[in-house]
């Protein structure tokens, strides 16, 4: 009885193996025609959720296979009809097939029972994927134009800018240029951000990078994926600090002065291991070569201002606003710090003689007034800037209050 019992149970178990393997040739056989699109996707579904096809690479290639038709279908009417046609469908498609592929050829490369290994299918799916190589890059632009910006056009723009590198490409000639690839790396940064994944958003920067991409946001984004991380987790303030210098160095190297956030990055790693003279010595070299660089200027009092010269640090900034073109950011430190060198000095005058009083008459031109100007001046290129407004505060109270 037991005999008996145990045949009935193998038989059970045959038959199952058996209707699983028919589901997954009557997928196979329905691939390719959009009218029953959705009966071959169920019917390839419930072989993969079942323990006696899951592992089998015909399962996967079969399931990959059902969308890659699914899109050359679509891809086809598109031609003929482009209203017709679900562009945003038709990427999913191609990230649905993708993945599939993925699953089917590690398990492609166990032998069966008779010990051989399954070499058809993944030259079938080498050929397939690299057929639909530049499909991808289309995908994510339309992802991206849908608002299906992460994870889809994150996903489709990393698909086609890594296939190069892909270990199952390995030997095939597949010639895709590093300016597309960067370009589609760089995407990707970019829809990884908005979705939040700061972490993939600055290694796709990072590809971008390495790539060749010659633009220079790629790698003041990048910067700013790992200022984000700090912020967000005290515990990734140094590796944030190391990766964030990396950048900065390459960056500088390769656009010099053209962006100034390389420098600066850099020099505040200096002032913020408290290594001044370095820093010192870094900007000085720079003025040197650029000496009409207002930047630079405000950048150096920067440095004097945390080593603790303030006479320097006064002097740096003096003649930072002394050019025409000087941005925002150095007007405001300026106005800062002329007004906070002034208020030191006022608060150290003592008593009311003749020589105290110039001294305030002094504070009152040369630093408050002269911060109200570099701040008035700041103000006129950002209105909206409630840092600046309360400084404008400080100094109108200073003003009005002091000398009355």
């Amino acid at each position: 009885m037991k005999k008996l019992m145990t045949f009935a149970l193998c038989f059970a178990a045959i038959g199952s193996m058996s209707a699983q393997k028919a589901n997954v040739d009557a997928a196979k056989k329905l691939s390719g025609n959009s009218d029953k699109i959705s009966e071959a996707r169920s019917l390839i579904q419930q072989a993969m959720e079942n323990p006696e096809t899951a592992n089998d690479a015909q399962t996967y290639f079969i399931a990959g296979k059902i969308e890659f038709d699914a899109f050359d279908k679509d891809f086809s009417n598109s031609m003929i009809n482009p209203a017709n046609v679900d562009n945003i469908r038709m990427g999913e498609n191609l990230l649905n097939g993708y993945n599939n592929f993925l699953k089917a050829l590690p398990l492609s490369a166990v032998p069966n029972e008779k010990g051989k290994v399954d070499t058809k299918t993944p030259k079938n799916i080498v050929n397939i994927i690299k057929g639909h190589a530049n499909d991808y890059f289309r995908a994510g632009a339309d992802f991206f134009n849908g608002q299906k910006v992460y994870p889809e056009a994150y996903e489709a723009f990393i698909i086609y800018a890594d296939l190069p590198e892909q270990d199952f490409m390995q030997g095939e000639k597949l010639e895709i240029p590093d300016a597309d690839r960067g370009t589609a790396y760089f995407n990707a940064g970019l829809a990884a951000y908005s979705g939040n994944e700061i972490f993939k958003s600055a290694d796709a920067f990072r590809k971008a990078r390495n790539v060749g991409y010659d633009d220079k946001q790629a790698y003041v984004y990048e910067i700013a994926c790992w200022q984000v991380a700090a912020q967000r987790d005290s515990t990734m303030e140094e590796t944030a600090k190391e990766k964030i210098l990396e950048v900065a160095e390459q960056g500088y190297k390769k656009f010099g002065m053209e962006e100034p956030v390389f420098i600066n990055n850099i020099v505040n790693f200096l002032v913020t291991d408290e290594k001044y003279d370095e820093a010192v010595a870094k900007v000085t070299e720079l003025i040197n070569e650029n000496p009409d660089n207002a930047g630079l200027y405000g950048l150096r009092g920067f440095v004097y201002d945390r080593k603790g010269d303030d006479e320097a640090s006064v002097n740096d900034y003096r003649k930072a606003v002394s050019f025409e073109e000087v941005d925002f950011e150095t007007l405001k430190n300026a106005g800062k710090k002329i007004y906070r060198a002034g208020a030191d000095k006022w608060n150290s005058i003592e008593g009311n003689s003749e020589a105290a009083r110039a001294a305030r008459m002094d504070v009152k031109t040369n630093y408050f007034e002269a911060a109200k100007a570099i701040a008035d001046r700041a103000k006129s290129q950002k209105a909206d800037d409630s840092d600046l407004d309360y400084l404008i505060e400080n100094i109108d109270y200073a003003l009005t209050t002091f000398f009355n």
